[in-house]
């Protein structure tokens, strides 16, 4: 009877065992793979900045929750993200040519890099950055977002 007892206790204890790992494991294992095209020369790198939030989106480079910068080697370039919890992200990206790991622009603030969000909003003079509502989609398990470069603002 006591062997049962202990039995058991080791088969539930393994039990929940499993369970949490389960669950740690589904935090770790999400995935954001932003893919960048149209790229037009292969100088420099292509910055990339995840925010959560619309606090700071998308010019700030202090309130992201993930960035890095990939040097470009085509036309195109992709960087993965992990252990970001399932919710709704936005991503800006830099054509940072320079090497000084933001957008330049000129006196009146138009970009003089290239640059994308995610959802590939319309930016011009009239309608001014996107909204991190417009910009965010949502991050499952695994989850790819396309990104066009923009070397102007939209007419």
């Amino acid at each position: 009877m006591l062997n049962i007892s202990r039995l058991r206790y080791f088969l539930l204890a393994a039990v929940l065992s499993l369970v949490s790992l389960k669950v740690a494991n589904a935090e770790t294992t999400t995935k954001l793979t932003v893919v960048v095209n149209g790229i037009r020369q292969q100088k420099g790198a292509i910055c990339f900045r995840v925010y959560a939030s619309e606090k700071g989106f998308p010019m700030s480079d202090t309130s992201e929750i993930q960035s890095g910068c990939t040097r470009i080697t085509g036309k195109s370039v992709s960087k993965s993200f992990y252990g970001l919890k399932p919710g709704k992200y936005a991503v800006a990206i830099v054509h940072d040519e320079n090497g000084n790991r933001k957008l330049d622009t000129d006196f009146f603030g138009i970009p003089k890099e290239g640059f994308g969000i995610s959802n590939n909003p319309i930016v011009s003079i009239q309608t001014g950055t996107p909204a991190f509502s417009k910009s965010s989609f949502t991050v499952t398990k695994s989850t790819s977002v396309n990104i066009s470069v923009k070397y102007s603002l939209d007419p």
